[in-house]
């Protein structure tokens, strides 16, 4: 990042966003870090709109189903949209039904895109939404955006390009109306390596005087695998399915369930990861609590969109929104 993007993101905008499918806020977060204001978050789970609420006091969070919101033009003026759609529709893990899965929410992100007009949106979804399966669904969406005057980009990027240490990879979908198309430009990794296992967890697993932990530590000496957080038909506080929970054991952790606490003194064998562990794994501060039972929780930080590189790409989009702007000042 160079010194004047790194100065942008550090400071207020003045750009506002409505945030679809906000979650537990990994995107939120990240674009607040962007200097992006929130003039609404419209989530239906209610442990996540909890969640969000106790983070953020003051953001407008609004519980409900994305296709029964009805009062889309109390955020007429709104500069971006936003969101995280369901990812299971394109999912690798499920029966990639896209347009025919009843969880497809890209026509009603369409439709608010066109009551609003933003000058940007910026949607995240699975790596497997660019599957070939899809191209044809793809160019049906960036049709439908062009005819309301918007230029599409879609991109794959990796989490652990932007200093989270997880691989987890992820599809970011951008629309800008055409006159700030061509000073968009998708953020470049960073040089530095991020975190292994050991490096990002160490001090959380070392809490209650565990004395494995340096051995431990010097074994988790990857990144960690993509978290899995599943969805409300299935998955539970757990890490995965098979093959993800291999992978975690690879690295020393026992992926089977998640634990309340970290190990004790003398705890010999495998860890697991408490909830907390698993947000740092994937980006979020420390101080971001999340609501409900372990499930509940875990399955907030398994879906998120990490922070860092939602605050990546959304710095980018305000560099593209304000470069006009900051054109004129220097003139």
């Amino acid at each position: 990042m160079s010194r004047s993007t790194a100065k942008l993101a550090s400071m207020k905008s003045g750009l506002t966003t409505l945030e679809l499918c906000a979650g537990a806020g990994g995107e939120a977060l990240g674009l607040e870090q962007a200097g992006i204001e929130h003039a609404g978050l419209i989530e239906i789970d209610p442990h996540a709109c909890r969640t969000l609420r106790f983070n953020r006091p003051k953001w407008n969070v609004i519980q409900g189903d994305l296709r029964e919101f009805t009062d889309v033009s109390a955020f007429k003026g709104v500069d971006i949209v936003s969101g995280g759609l369901p990812c299971p529709p394109f999912s690798k893990a499920g029966k990639q039904l896209g347009d025919q899965d009843e969880r497809n929410l890209f026509p009603t992100g369409i439709h608010i895109i066109d009551q609003l007009r933003p000058k940007a949106v910026l949607i995240e979804n699975v790596r497997g939404i660019l599957d070939a399966v899809f191209a044809d669904y793809r160019k049906y969406i960036a049709g439908e955006l062009k005819k309301l005057g918007y230029k599409t980009g879609w991109h794959l990027l990796n989490s652990s390009d932007f200093g989270v240490p997880q691989l987890r990879p992820r599809v970011v979908f951008v629309a800008l109306q055409e006159r700030y198309f061509d000073s968009f430009g998708w953020p470049i990794p960073s040089t530095m390596p991020p975190k292994t296992v050991g490096e990002a967890l160490h001090d959380l697993m070392a809490v209650n005087g565990w004395k494995g932990m340096d051995a431990w530590k010097a074994g988790a000496d990857e990144i960690a695998p993509t978290l899995v957080g599943g969805s409300k038909k299935h998955g539970g506080p757990d890490l995965g399915p098979t093959r993800a929970r291999r992978a975690w054991a690879a690295l020393g952790v026992n992926g089977s369930t998640l634990a309340e606490e970290a190990p004790e003194r003398d705890f010999v064998g495998m860890p697991r990861l408490t909830v907390r562990m698993a947000a740092r794994i994937q980006g979020f501060p420390d101080e971001w609590q999340f609501a409900g039972a372990k499930t509940h929780a875990y399955r907030q930080v398994g879906n998120a969109f990490p922070p860092p590189v939602a605050k990546a790409v959304a710095t980018q989009v305000v560099l593209a929104l304000t470069a006009r702007r900051l054109f004129k000042v220097a003139s």
